[in-house]
């Protein structure tokens, strides 16, 4: 675990592993006209839950990672470090390395330094198989760089950045559908080849590096991003447009992953029903400039990510509808869900 942690440590980072507090070197910031500072913190959610009942936990440290690290660069700042904390019933020494070495391998992917952490034993509270985890970041932007609703024009074009599956959040209702449908996380999931528990844990895709890369190849392309965690693709995206903005979402261009599909089938269910929940296949939002939109798609899918227009933003007035807007506390743009998903042959089904 201390060889995992080291890793992602650079000349920045002073005092080594396992003291009271890390200590990162700032003298970096010099080189900024005015360095803003941001921060995020979150945790993976009753995922855990599943990777508890098949005993695997090499995954869930790059959730983590993704949750907190991918939230930072939604402003256009590069994160600086990273700290965690794992809270168990009992300390099993080979299970919090694995987290931990999760933790510090999607750090490094991410370019953060991974600074400190804490492990909290709490017999009585939890039991001895089980834990919760979280994790705080900071990273650093120009203040001329910021991205964000303030930057979005009308007729910007929106980018969708297929995700790798469930990412970390709508867990509570996959295992609600699992436990309905009498199915064990050890049990063989033939549509996916492996067993359902391996299949719901695949790990969070992480968009940092891609998108720093992408910010600096374009410059001034992007206008703003949004990360699709709690509340799925319309109300995220609703959060980074300004209040007199509107789009609507082509469901037609892309294919939800297989993922989704299974689930809700096996739940009986549509998958506009679960629009408020999953990502069902879209990891990432870019606001784009038009004219570079085919420049910018280009160079997501150059860094392995499959990248597509969902949706042109539009300034004038809006047409009725059930749009979503305001969400999480944000006076931010409306955005809605229209058409019918693709079959499984187009975009976001590979």
């Amino acid at each position: 675990m201390k060889n995992a942690v080291r890793s992602t440590h650079g000349a920045e980072v002073l005092g080594g592993v396992g003291g009271f507090a890390g200590m990162f070197d700032a003298s970096a910031l010099r080189d900024y006209r005015r360095p803003l500072l941001a921060t995020s913190t979150d945790g993976v959610g009753t995922k855990v839950a599943i990777a508890q009942a098949i005993d695997k936990h090499d995954t869930v440290g790059q959730d983590l990672v993704g949750m907190v690290v991918d939230d930072i660069v939604v402003v256009g700042a590069k994160p600086l470090f990273m700290t965690d904390y794992i809270a168990t019933g009992k300390v099993v020494p080979q299970r919090i390395a694995d987290i931990v070495r999760g933790i510090a391998e999607a750090c490094s992917a991410t370019g953060t330094a991974l600074v400190g952490g804490e492990t909290a034993e709490h017999p009585g509270l939890l039991g001895p198989n089980d834990y919760d985890m979280a994790g705080a970041a900071t990273g650093v932007v120009e203040a001329d760089d910021v991205l964000g609703a303030d930057r979005v024009q009308d007729g910007d074009v929106v980018l969708a950045l297929g995700s790798s599956g469930l990412h970390s959040n709508g867990y509570s209702l996959v295992r609600h559908i699992i436990t309905n449908a009498n199915i064990s996380y050890g049990d063989n999931a033939a549509d996916f080849a492996t067993t359902w528990g391996e299949a719901l844990l695949e790990p969070t895709r992480l968009y940092t590096t891609p998108l720093l890369n992408l910010i600096e190849e374009l410059p001034g392309v992007v206008h703003s991003l949004s990360h699709v965690t709690g509340g799925g693709i319309a109300a995220n995206l609703a959060r980074v447009l300004p209040p007199t903005a509107w789009c609507d979402v082509d469901r037609s261009t892309w294919s939800p992953l297989p993922v989704f599909q299974v689930l809700t089938s096996v739940a009986g269910m549509r998958l506009e029903d679960t629009e408020g929940t999953w990502n069902l296949g879209i990891g990432f939002l870019a606001v784009v400039d038009a004219s570079r939109a085919a420049d910018a798609i280009a160079a997501i899918n150059r860094q392995g990510i499959d990248a597509w227009q969902v949706a042109t933003v539009r300034m004038t007035d809006r047409p009725a509808g059930d749009y979503e807007q305001g969400a999480k506390g944000v006076d931010g743009g409306a955005v809605r869900l229209v058409g019918s998903y693709a079959a499984s042959s187009g975009k976001g089904a590979e």
